[in-house]
């Protein structure tokens, strides 16, 4: 979720140091919310996919949190050449751009049923989320365009709402499309002939539900071309790939990006887990489709929390609420793995609340005061998400090693505490 390119109108092409120049173009808000919906449910769905292919190809933590390795890995490798492009064609036609490619994502997802391989579903899940990547390079700058500097924190966040909107309803309608449609066996108990077929018959869920999206998206892809124009007198600065990594130089970016690396890591490593944690005998001992629904709340706390975070931050320090609610995560954890029943499932799901205001705030706090280098900053951003994959892989790791999912929970709880201190650290203005 990154901040690409700033922009200029025509009538001022040098916008003040820090100072993006917002920009007048009425309504287009509400694209830029659509998109925050339609990349955040489809990002949340990997929470429904992994329990369901993690049965399918009887796999252990680590090889099943390879779906979300494998999903933000595109963060790293298309970060940077996203924001060069968006650069050279615009915010519109990179949207569109980023939307044709999450329709090919979710297309592939035809031959991964077909051939019952699980490599083809995670290349699948590459390309979808490479098209994500582009649409996020859009949409943060937009948002902290479409209005005045002073109220671009509070701004972020309400729009942030949008994503957790999308992150909420898609695994709920997932979770029954794709969960609900589990066999009375198991992968477990197939080999050979049997065990191809089960798998075939199995994913097709998936891809029904994966062609729905990809109609959807060439649907948005098309409006969104009828409007490419409708951004006037767009003014991208052009600076070298690699200009951006200078800015890690600079303590406050550097220690926001490290921050966006575990926050998303964290939120993504929790949220991955979610179903198996519930279905434990100890927790609430759920059934996987049941348990796939539950993971609605954990993503719509983030919504009532982004809601009420976007009227907070502008009477509160946004630094301060960061360090609050990442005290309250670990809290909860610490709940979460030392109870048993009801409060534990409970308490991991509140994380969701927790995370609500996290990243746009994160977000801003970083990329204060960097004007003219918002395009460089933007693809170092890009590549911080890349904790979504790096953190999960690891949690699933402790996982398998610890036997234990609530050992796992460390890893988190650790991002968190990290995440405390750059709050306190960037209480004050830059």
């Amino acid at each position: 979720m990154a901040i690409a390119p700033s922009v200029a109108t025509s009538t001022d092409s040098h916008p003040v140091e820090g100072e993006g120049t917002p920009i007048h173009a009425p309504g287009l808000n509400y694209f830029v919310f659509a998109l925050f919906f339609i990349f955040g449910g489809i990002t949340s769905l990997n929470d429904v996919i992994l329990p369901k292919l993690k049965e399918l190809f009887t796999l252990n933590y680590t090889q099943a949190m390879l779906v979300q390795f494998c999903f933000f890995t595109a963060y790293l490798v298309i970060g940077i050449p996203g924001a060069q492009l968006v650069k050279r064609i615009g915010y519109m036609r990179g949207a569109v751009v980023g939307l044709l490619t999450m329709m090919a994502g979710c297309l592939l997802f035809i031959p991964a049923s077909q051939t019952a391989t699980y490599g083809l579903f995670l290349f699948a899940l590459f390309i979808l989320a490479s098209g994500v990547v582009v649409v996020q390079v859009v949409t943060n700058p937009l948002i902290s365009l479409l209005g005045p500097q002073k109220t671009v924190h509070s701004r972020l966040t309400f729009a942030q709402a949008f994503n957790s909107l999308g992150t909420t309803i898609f695994p709920i309608v997932g979770a029954t499309l794709i969960l609900g449609s589990l066999a009375g066996v198991t992968a477990a108990e197939l080999s050979g002939p049997a065990l191809d077929a089960y798998r075939t018959a199995e994913s097709r869920a998936i891809v029904s539900t994966y062609i729905g999206l990809a109609a959807a998206l060439a649907v948005i892809a098309a409006v969104v071309w009828m409007f490419r124009n409708r951004l006037q007198g767009e003014v991208h600065e052009q600076s070298s790939i690699s200009g951006g990594f200078q800015l890690l130089k600079r303590t406050r970016f550097g220690y926001g990006a490290l921050c966006i690396f575990l926050y998303v890591g964290a939120e993504v490593a929790i949220g991955s887990l979610i179903v198996n944690y519930l279905m434990q005998a100890n927790v609430m001992g759920l059934e996987e489709q049941s348990a796939g629904q539950m993971i609605g709340y954990y993503w719509g706390g983030a919504l009532v929390g982004r809601l009420i975070g976007s009227a907070l931050l502008r009477v509160v320090s946004p630094g301060l609420v960061l360090g609050a609610v990442a005290v309250g995560a670990i809290t909860l954890l610490a709940i979460s793995t030392n109870t048993t029943g009801p409060i534990s499932g409970y308490s991991l799901l509140a994380i969701g609340l927790m995370n609500s205001i996290m990243f746009p705030t994160i977000f801003s706090l970083a990329c204060e005061k960097l004007g003219a280098r918002a395009a460089d900053g933007s693809g170092i951003i890009n590549i911080a998400i890349f904790g979504g994959a790096v953190i999960p892989l690891l949690t699933g790791m402790v996982a398998d090693a610890s036997g234990s999912l609530a050992t796992a929970m460390i890893l988190p709880a650790i991002c968190y505490a990290i995440i405390a201190g750059f709050g306190w650290y960037a209480r004050r203005p830059a």
